[in-house]
């Protein structure tokens, strides 16, 4: 499998993961933050402290959801992630549209309509008998599901992304093979898609440099994880390294 099929089939097979994080908690802080803030240790805040922000933020939350306070109410959905799904919906709507107008056959012409008449004769009739084949055929071509082509709103994302899916393997219809220049358009916005949706689930490796200097050296610190596995912050100075459940080595 190509390296643009498989970023296809991991667009349309994620997308539900992504319908699902949109109503969940944001994870406060992301990538690394657990990790930067054992490493700020140094400046930790007393046990009162702590216990003061605590009730500041209940407050808060208290306040936010008063139905008579006025203003804005905040958005029950997480943002990052709903920008997200429209922007890789809108590249991949854009791109299939563009594949479209290189790829996609035109519908067979449809025959000359034909005066109604009786056929007298076994040879008129297989005249009529052809010709509404040949209307039938061009009426089927015209309406071929796997065409590209949507009134109203945008074909879904997983749709659009299987769609393209069948482009890149050649999937038989009313359609001239890709050429390299189309496939690696659609590669390019593959991979670009793929790597949104990953960041959005942080379920891609990532690789990341802390503001915070190290503690011990001052070095610069570089976190690595995502991908499903806990991220692990390395001194390049020193050689330190840690866990979010504190010094490893």
């Amino acid at each position: 499998m190509s390296t643009a099929a498989a970023d296809l089939r991991t667009i349309a097979t994620t997308w539900v993961d992504l319908n699902d994080a949109l109503g969940a908690p944001a994870v406060l802080g992301g990538f690394g933050r657990g990790l930067s803030a054992y490493l700020a240790a140094t400046n930790a805040i007393d046990a009162e402290e702590l216990e003061a922000r605590g009730h500041r933020a209940a407050a808060l939350r208290l306040l936010e959801r008063d139905p008579a306070q006025l203003g804005d109410r905040p958005i029950p959905i997480r943002l990052q992630v709903y920008a997200t799904m429209r922007t890789v919906e809108a590249a991949l709507v854009g791109c299939a549209s563009a594949v479209a107008e290189y790829v996609q056959r035109p519908p067979m012409a449809m025959p000359a309509p034909r005066r109604a008449a009786y056929a007298a004769t076994r040879a008129e009739r297989l005249v009529w008998e052809d010709h509404a084949r040949r209307v039938q055929a061009a009426q089927d071509d015209a309406a071929d599901p796997r065409r590209w082509k949507w009134t109203g709103a945008a074909p879904s994302a997983p749709y659009t992304a299987l769609w393209l899916l069948a482009r890149i393997e050649g999937k038989p219809g009313p359609f001239r093979p890709l050429q390299t220049a189309q496939h690696r358009h659609v590669a390019a916005v593959a991979a670009e898609a793929r790597h949104r949706i990953e960041q959005a689930l942080d379920t891609g490796a990532e690789t990341a440099e802390l503001a915070r200097p190290c503690p011990d050296c001052g070095g610069t610190i570089k976190v690595y994880g995502g991908a499903g596995t806990s991220p692990l912050a390395n001194c390049a100075q020193c050689g330190g390294v840690w866990s979010e459940l504190g010094a490893v080595a």
